[in-house]
C-alpha cells in the first residue's frame, strides 16, 4: 500500500544553499541544516553534496538516524559521454552509501567535466551512444544492489532540455528523476512530461521558478549561477510550475515515490549575519503549499466511477 503524499515529503541540503559548486555562497554544515530540517516536520533527506556527510557510507547513515531522520537518494554528477571514461566506480561509491542508509534511489546527471552549470559542449552522436550505454549500465549497477537508477535532467548538463530528456527516454530503460524546475528552464514542460510518462518517473524534485529568470538563462542573457542567486528558484506555490497538477497526475497514475523539495539557493552570508537569509522560512513555505496540494487530493471527489 502507498503511503499517504504527506509522508512522501523530503528535504535537500540545496535549500540551505549545500551545493558542490565551488564558490556557491555561503555554506551550512549538517549540524545546522539536519535539525532544521526535523524542526520543520521533514523525516528523510537526500544526502547532499560529497563533503556534506562522513565519506564512510555507516557513517553518512549514523548522522542521519542522530538527527532523526532517514536517506531516499543522492544526487551524482557523473561524466557519462567521454570516451575512456568509466562513470561506474563513482555510481557504485554512492550506491555503497545509500544501501548503507537503506536509501532507494541513486540520481545521476549527465556532468559536463567543467565545474559548475553555466555551459556546456556540444554532444555528437558517437557522445550520446556513449551516454546512453553508461545510463543502461548504471541502470543494471543499481538495480544489482536493490536501488532504482534514474537520470536527472539538469541545467548545464548534457541532458537538460525536454527533447534531451525524450532521447534518454527513448534510449535507454533508465528511470527519470523529475525536476520540474530544471525541466522548464531548459525549455522543457514538466506538466506534459508528468502526463505523458508518468511511468517512467522514479523520483521526483519538486521547484518552483520565475519564468522570468528561467526565460533569461535559457536565452543566454544571464548565467544560470547568477540566476540562482538572484532567487529564480522560489517556494512552491509562489513561481510559475503548476505544482499542483504535476503531483496530481503523478498521484493519479500510481507514483508511490518522494517527493524532494528544493529550491536551490545562494546564501549570501550566514543566516543572522547581514544580508544572510534564513533558508528554513522559503521551505516551511514549500512544505506547507505541499501538504495543502495533499490535503485538497485527500478531499476531493473520487472520479465518477470509482
Amino acid at each position: 500500500m502507498t503511503a499517504p503524499l504527506a509522508e512522501r515529503i523530503a528535504g535537500a541540503p540545496i535549500s540551505w544553499g549545500v551545493c558542490e559548486v565551488p564558490g556557491w555562497g555561503h555554506q551550512l554544515g549538517p549540524g545546522t541544516v539536519l535539525p532544521q530540517m526535523r524542526e520543520l516536520g521533514l523525516s528523510a533527506t537526500e544526502f547532499g553534496p560529497d563533503g556534506f556527510l562522513p565519506d564512510a557510507p555507516a557513517d553518512k547513515a549514523a548522522v542521519l538516524a542522530a538527527h532523526g531522520l532517514r536517506a531516499v537518494g543522492q544526487f551524482v554528477p557523473v561524466v557519462l559521454h567521454e570516451a575512456g571514461h568509466d562513470p561506474l566506480p563513482e555510481v557504485e561509491t554512492a550506491i555503497a552509501g545509500l544501501v548503507a542508509a537503506d536509501a532507494g534511489t541513486v540520481v545521476v546527471a549527465a556532468a559536463t567535466g567543467t565545474d559548475g552549470y553555466d555551459a556546456r559542449p556540444v554532444l555528437d552522436d558517437a557522445g550520446w551512444a556513449r551516454l546512453l550505454a553508461n545510463l543502461d549500465r548504471i541502470a543494471a549497477a543499481a538495480e544489482a544492489a536493490g536501488l532504482t537508477a534514474t537520470l536527472h535532467p539538469h541545467v548545464g548538463t548534457m541532458v537538460e532540455s525536454g527533447v534531451e530528456t525524450q532521447r534518454v527516454l527513448d534510449g535507454s530503460r533508465i528511470g527519470l528523476c523529475l525536476d520540474t524546475g530544471h525541466l522548464l528552464i531548459g525549455g522543457g514542460d514538466p506538466v506534459a512530461l508528468a502526463a505523458s510518462h508518468p511511468h517512467r518517473i522514479a523520483h521526483v524534485h519538486l521547484k518552483d521558478v520565475r519564468r522570468t529568470l528561467a526565460d533569461r538563462v535559457r536565452s543566454g542573457a544571464t548565467s544560470y549561477t547568477a540566476a540562482v542567486a538572484e532567487g529564480m528558484y522560489v517556494p512552491l506555490g509562489a513561481g510559475d510550475v503548476d505544482i499542483a497538477a504535476i503531483v496530481r497526475l503523478l498521484e493519479d497514475a500510481g507514483y508511490a515515490g518522494w517527493y524532494v523539495l528544493e529550491q536551490d539557493t545562494v546564501l549570501h552570508a550566514a543566516p543572522g549575519e547581514p544580508g544572510g537569509a534564513d533558508p528554513r522560512d522559503d521551505v516551511r513555505a514549500s512544505v506547507a503549499h505541499l501538504l495543502a496540494v495533499a490535503a485538497g487530493r485527500a478531499g476531493a471527489p473520487a472520479p465518477a466511477g470509482e
